[in-house]
This record gives structure tokens, C-alpha cells and sequence, in this order.
């Protein structure tokens, strides 16, 4: 059954939440943990400032749904995001940004899905250990996931000599950034394209002159996750209320 929430109002629009999915199950992130993760449908049109409040309020995107964590006995999944204006970039960062700027090129368009980005998705997720050996995305799955959206949303492809070797799935609010989902070619390791891409997304963030990017979960017991404490000074969202991390 599904269960109304309290809308989310802004001066602009107001959107209201519908659970559409809750159910306990395995968490993704940590194992012997318990997860719940209520799919929520957002009636109403998703404005940029809508966004905004979704981000600020926790919430992840999933195709058309969004969604935050209420596991019943764990809290370790942090939403995570930066303040643009006050970040700084380490000796690490600049090397990869100033690599990454000599010999990548890089495009922001809208989300697209063909045959070259399914097996790019594919190879990454096998090589990193993302899913289960036989766990292949279809076309159609890949849309459902990375190209339907009930905000906007951008992709950035970066390429090395005219070959696609990562894309990022951003959504973007009127004062944020959301760094949806990232998938990169192992081989070209070189240009730590994970790191590359959210600093690419902090770049645009900053042109646009938008306050915070949102780099989705912290678990710092999860080595795909953890690598976003890298990214200071940082806040996360826990209690309902951002807090700043020393």
C-alpha cells in the first residue's frame, strides 16, 4: 500500500512524497546488516529548488524515486556533501585534476544510454567487485537506473582519445550538485577517474555558482565508500542536522 508524506514546500512548487516500496533487506553496503530503504514517487514537478530540499533532507535519487536510509538497528550510511567555496584541494587532487585536464576531454549533456556505455557499466562493475559474477545490466535497466530521472539531470562523459572511459550521473539543483552514480574503465587506473569525476563535478558546481555538491553515502566501513572522506572540509547529515567533520 502506498503512504502519503508531508510535502516538501518551497517558495517556488510544492512536491509530495509517495512510499511505493518498504520492505527489509540485505543492506548493500555492510555485511549481516538489515536494510530498509522506502522508495518514495515524487507527485508534483521536481523544480531545482524541489531538489535542493530533497538533498537537504537526505534524500538519493533511483531512476524516477528517491529514497533515504531507516534501517532499524544501524545508522552508518552518512549523506555526505561539501560546500564548494570551502574546499580545498590536496597535492594528491591537483595532480589528478592537472593530468586528467591534459589528456581527457570532457562532456556535459543530457543522460543517454547505448551499447558502449552498458559494457563500460558492465566491466566496471565486474572488476571492482560491485555485484555478483553473473549480474549483468540490460538496456533497459541501465535507462531505468541512470537515464530516467524525476529531476534534472546531466551526464558528464570523459574520454581519452575520442573513447568513452568514465560517465558521472548528476543531478543538479538550483544551489547543488548530486553525484548520482560513477562508472569508469579499470584499465585507464592512471587517472584515478573516481577521484577526477568528483572534482570535475565540484569545477561545474563552482561556474554555475552553486554552494554544495552531494556526494551520496558514507560508511566508513565500506572501502567503495569511504574514499569520500578524502573530499574536505566536509559535512554529514546525521540526526537530520549537517555536521561539520573535524
Amino acid at each position: 500500500m502506498s503512504h502519503p508524506e508531508s510535502p516538501l514546500r518551497t517558495s517556488q512548487a510544492t512536491c509530495r512524497l509517495v512510499v511505493v516500496q518498504d520492505q527489509l533487506q540485505p543492506c548493500p553496503y555492510l555485511d549481516s546488516t538489515v536494510a530498509r530503504m522506502p522508495l518514495r514517487l515524487p507527485l508534483g514537478v521536481v523544480t531545482p529548488a524541489i531538489t535542493d530540499e530533497l538533498l537537504a533532507n537526505g534524500f538519493r535519487r533511483s531512476g524516477d524515486l528517491v529514497y533515504r536510509t531507516q534501517c532499524p538497528e544501524c545508522t552508518e550510511c552518512k549523506p555526505t556533501r561539501i560546500e564548494v567555496d570551502k574546499f580545498k584541494l590536496t597535492s594528491s587532487m591537483r595532480r589528478v585534476i592537472n593530468r586528467g585536464s591534459r589528456e581527457l576531454t570532457c562532456h556535459w549533456n543530457p543522460p543517454s544510454v547505448d551499447d558502449g556505455r552498458v559494457a563500460l557499466f558492465n566491466k566496471h562493475r565486474h572488476l571492482r567487485e560491485l555485484g555478483a559474477d553473473t549480474e549483468l545490466i540490460s538496456k533497459d535497466s541501465y535507462r531505468s537506473f541512470l537515464v530516467d530521472s524525476c529531476c534534472d539531470t546531466r551526464e558528464l562523459a570523459i574520454c581519452l582519445d575520442d573513447k568513452l572511459i568514465a560517465v558521472a550521473i548528476v543531478d543538479a539543483g538550483q544551489s547543488s550538485v548530486s553525484a548520482v552514480y560513477t562508472y569508469f574503465d579499470p584499465d585507464a587506473s592512471r587517472f584515478s577517474l573516481g577521484t577526477f569525476a568528483i572534482l570535475k563535478q565540484i569545477e561545474w558546481a563552482k561556474q554555475t555558482e552553486r554552494r554544495y555538491v552531494y556526494l551520496g553515502m558514507y560508511v566508513s566501513a565500506n572501502a567503495h565508500l569511504n574514499y569520500k572522506a578524502r573530499f574536505a572540509p566536509q559535512q554529514r547529515y546525521q540526526d537530520d542536522v549537517w555536521v561539520d567533520q573535524s
